[in-house]
């Protein structure tokens, strides 16, 4: 295609004698030669645009008179091949039997789902192929709907992959649906709950059909002391001490949306659903919580545990096999708050203005002086990764905000009194967001400040927090400090 484009651009073309030696083999002056055979692609287009189509490429009557049908045959067969090798990204539901594997992630010493889907894709779609997992699962563990992405320029139908890479794979990986996403659409960069559930086999003597897919205690477990426990990890918090020493996690702060435990005759289910867990997270939980339903702890324990921070502290990890990767379900539209209120700190962000004005609002209720920094960053963080350009913030607490300081990637600037942003200085081209780029000359991107017109509801939620800010109409008296992408102001 590459030589095609350069041949058209530099209009040398070597005409063969015949046109039947011609609609046989396409000769290009491009060096190297490139040899191409076309009946396939006329007949192709034939089917598809009819006999006029295919006989105007073949024209040679052409306004110049020089170039004629060879030219015309050129542009329509890259243009035809323009519109069906366009790349596309497919997203497939995942689901398997991780007995056999080495885990997701591929491993120099063993078998992995990731180099199963590889090899089969790559042998199926004719095109080397690499995909990317959303969650990539240790060694043993199971998965009902992992999640994986891959980009391909195959003209198969996205939704047909799965049934014909069906027809490939071992019987203990099935993929369960294939879609196209986004070009852009990243798998573990999307928001998204994941679920997990932990099943525990509790009877005197273990059941062979369940070896595999559950976890074997002797011991009799108190399902209600399990419960109580698993109570204070619900929530946004930090979870250092259920993260495994190998984990290589910047922030172990995760949140979990629920924490469940259920018995079913003999059989225990741990369902735990969050925002993203760390390495060895689960199993770690369902180890700590075993210990509680033994009775080596008590179920406040386990607040004890979650604040020291300390993984020696917490239970033992529990075996690979009696986990699986339950689901994964994408965020389809932002909420419109986010209210964390916890023992460690207290916040609430506003995230209706995102999409609309590519600005959020982040009011800090409670935070201990030591988690400052590891709070803001990671907040301002994820407002920009769902859209914002800025963050407004409110300090109610103390006063620790100062124009000038950083947080990652992002800087503080003050509102000035007489209502406007602060005169910060923008390289040239900053909006494309890359740092490496030379500064250029400065150019100014302070503003009147656009006051935002918050809706009753929102001016409701407000007032719940904020007391001193009841109206926007004091904005600018209320302490508020703007993050930027340190990238584009400085």
């Amino acid at each position: 295609l590459c030589a095609l484009h350069l041949a058209q651009i530099s209009h040398k073309v070597e005409r063969t004698a015949t046109r039947k030696q011609f609609s046989n083999t396409l000769w290009c002056s491009v060096r190297p030669v490139i040899r191409l055979p076309v009946p396939d692609i006329l007949t192709a287009c034939k089917a598809e645009e009819g006999d006029d189509a295919v006989a105007s490429l073949t024209d040679d009557n052409t306004a110049d008179g020089k170039t004629g049908g060879t030219e015309n045959l050129i542009t329509g067969w890259m243009g035809y091949w323009h519109e069906r090798t366009t790349m596309k990204r497919v997203r497939m539901t995942v689901a398997y039997d991780g007995t056999s594997y080495c885990g997701w992630q591929f491993q120099p010493n063993g078998l992995t789902i990731e180099e199963v889907l590889n090899r089969e894709l790559t042998a199926l779609l004719k095109e080397p192929i690499a995909v990317t997992g959303a969650s990539r699962t240790d060694a043993g563990v199971h998965a009902r709907g992992n999640i994986a992405v891959f980009d391909t320029e195959n003209r198969m139908a996205a939704d047909k992959i799965c049934l014909a890479l069906n027809q490939r794979l071992p019987e203990d990986i099935r993929i369960l649906e294939s879609e196209e996403v986004a070009p852009d659409w990243h798998p573990r960069k999307a928001n998204c709950v994941k679920t997990y559930e932990y099943r525990i086999m509790n009877r005197k003597v273990a059941m062979p059909l369940e070896r595999l897919y559950a976890y074997f205690c002797y011991y009799p477990l108190d399902v209600g002391k399990m419960q109580q426990a698993a109570a204070y990890l619900v929530g946004e918090h930090d979870f250092q001490s259920f993260c495994s020493a190998r984990g290589q996690a910047r922030d172990t702060v995760r949140t979990i949306y629920s924490l469940d435990v259920t018995r079913e005759g003999e059989m225990i289910t741990i369902r735990i659903s969050g925002s993203g867990f760390l390495y060895n997270m689960v199993r770690i939980i369902a180890g700590t919580l075993l210990k509680v339903g033994i009775g080596i702890y008590p179920p406040e324990h386990v607040a004890e545990i979650l604040a020291a921070r300390d993984r020696k502290q917490a239970g033992q990890t529990a075996l690979a096999r009696g986990l699986t990767l339950v689901s994964m379900e994408y965020e389809k539209e932002l909420p419109a708050w986010c209210h964390v209120r916890v023992p460690e700190w207290s916040y609430h962000i506003l995230q209706s203005r995102i999409h609309t004005e590519q600005t959020a609002y982040f009011w800090i209720e409670h935070c201990p002086d030591e988690e400052w920094d590891r709070l803001l960053r990671r907040n301002i963080h994820h407002a920009f990764q769902n859209g914002a350009r800025k963050v407004w913030i409110r300090d109610l607490e103390a006063s620790r905000l100062k124009a000038g300081d950083t947080y990652g990637y992002y800087k503080l600037a003050c509102l000035l009194p007489d209502g406007t942003e602060p005169a910060l200085l923008s390289r040239s081209g900053a909006e494309s967001g890359n740092r490496d780029m030379d500064r250029g000359t400065p150019q100014p991107v302070g503003s009147d400040v656009q006051t935002p017109d918050f809706t009753q509801e929102e001016c409701a939620v407000i007032r719940t927090f904020d007391k001193h800010l009841k109206t926007i109409e004091n904005f600018q008296d209320g302490g508020w400090f703007c993050a930027y992408d340190a990238g584009s102001c400085f």
